[in-house]
This record gives C-alpha cells, structure tokens and sequence, in this order.
C-alpha cells in the first residue's frame, strides 16, 4: 500500500502545475458538456454507451498529450488505449471507415514501434525524456504532395461506399463532406504517426491540422462533447510545440549527430 501511494505521489509530482491544471480543467468542461449535450441513441445503441466512449476518448488522450509534449515514451502506451477506444466508437457510429482502417493498420502498430524507437534515443542527462529533432524542408514538401493525393483519392473512394448510419440524418451533402475530410484527417494523421516515430517537432503542427479538420468534423457530426478535446489538442498542441522547439534549440550539436543517423 505504501509503494502504490509512493507511485502516486511521484505521478502527481511528474507533471507540472500548468499540465495538472490543463488535464483537469479539460476533463471536468468535458463532463460538463456531457450533460449539457448528452448524445442520442445513434444505430440502436443507448446515447449514454456513446458519451462514456466519448469520454474515456477525451480522458485518454489528454493524457497521451500531455506525456508527448513532456517528450516521455509512456505516450505510446496510452495512446494504444486512445487506439481501442476510437476503433470501438466508429464501429458503433458505423462511420469516418478511413479513420477506423488508419487506427486499426496503422497507428496501433506505429505506436508500438514508436516506443521501442523512443526507448533507444534518451536523452543524455535525464533518461526520462527522449531526444527530438526537426524536418528538413524537402521531405515536408513530399509530406504535403502525399495528403493531398491521399486525400482525394481516399475521399472519393469513400463516397462510393453504401452505409447507412443515423450520425448526420440522411444528409447526403454532409456525409460526402466528411468523407472527403476523413480521408484527410487519415492521411495527416499518418504524417504525424511517422513524424512522432522518428522524434520530429512537426508532428506539433500536424496536430495542429487534425485538430482542425476534426473540429469540422464533430460540427458537422454533433458531437459537441469532443469539441473539448479539441481545444485541449489546440493549448497543448502549442505548449507542446514550444517545449519541444526549446529542447531542440539547446541541444543543437546532438540533434545533427543525430541526424546523421536517420
């Protein structure tokens, strides 16, 4: 018992108050809005199923970011439950399929690599964080080329598939639209996989595109309760971002040592 309270008071103490205040002024808003905006029964299952999916969602990866932004390998192992959760709330919303296949084939074995790739570059002096580094301006603009290409050939693909789902009411129009922005939000969240998995700052500005697009996405949609989320992605997003470009800035000879070996 008293190891178990030791561990807790040490978890208490990782994080700063800035981040302790952050996590839980997002948490609680989210609960908040739950009752405010509580979901209705969407393809037979109760609409209290799908707000408990929906903040599980939130609780999970407001955690993951916070331990990214604090450059610690433990994200990956959270993330893996953000993974599960997401998966299981698309099937029983039978909708946004590329996201669905890019959490299922893609991020859950990324975020496995991804560890074992952090875990192999710590930092020199406090093992608790892992090395970061920023991208060369050639391979951005192959980054961009492959979105794009993705995007609509994905989007396109999407529409032509025939499910029904009560998510946007038989709206046609909106349904082709998220479609289209599903297939983007796959194709940056790929970019940012392998941005993360390689320890590149501009995974943060991926980040900031997805939270973007999904912010679209839960408008269209009517998920209120996940615009919360989003906003926590946009504060953390840019604490994170600043962290990581600190980092970066006073460890310059190390990061092109380390590049040499990318």
């Amino acid at each position: 018992m008293k190891k178990i309270k030791e561990r807790l008071v040490n978890l208490w103490n990782y994080f700063t108050t800035y981040e302790k205040v952050w996590f839980f002024s997002i948490l609680i808003l989210s609960v908040i809005f739950a009752f405010l905006f509580p979901e209705e029964d969407v393809n037979g299952v109760n609409g209290k199923i799908i707000m408990t999916l929906y903040l599980l969602d939130i609780f999970f990866n407001i955690l993951c970011e916070l331990l990214i932004s604090k450059q610690s390998k433990w994200n990956f192992i959270v993330s893996l439950f953000v993974e599960i959760t997401e998966i299981v709330t698309l099937i029983v919303l039978a909708s946004r399929f590329a996201t669905m296949a890019t959490t299922l084939f893609f991020w859950i074995p990324i975020d496995i690599i991804s560890f074992i790739n952090w875990h192999k570059h710590p930092d020199q002096k406090e093992e608790d964080i892992t090395k970061v580094r920023k991208l060369s301006g050639w391979a951005e603009a192959l980054v961009i080329i492959g979105i794009v290409v993705w995007t609509l050939g994905v989007g396109y693909f999407l529409t032509t598939l025939d499910v029904e789902t009560d998510l946007f009411g038989g709206n046609e129009l909106i349904e082709t639209i998220v479609c289209y922005l599903d297939a983007c939000v796959s194709a940056v969240g790929m970019a940012n996989g392998l941005f993360i998995l390689f320890r590149l700052r501009e995974q943060w500005i991926a980040w900031y595109i997805s939270a973007t697009l999904e912010s679209i996405i839960n408008i269209l949609s009517g998920q209120w309760v996940l615009l919360v989320l989003k906003l926590g992605y946009f504060t953390n997003t840019t604490y994170g971002y600043i962290k990581w470009s600190k980092y970066i800035k006073e460890h310059k000879e190390e990061a092109k040592a380390d590049n040499k070996l990318f």
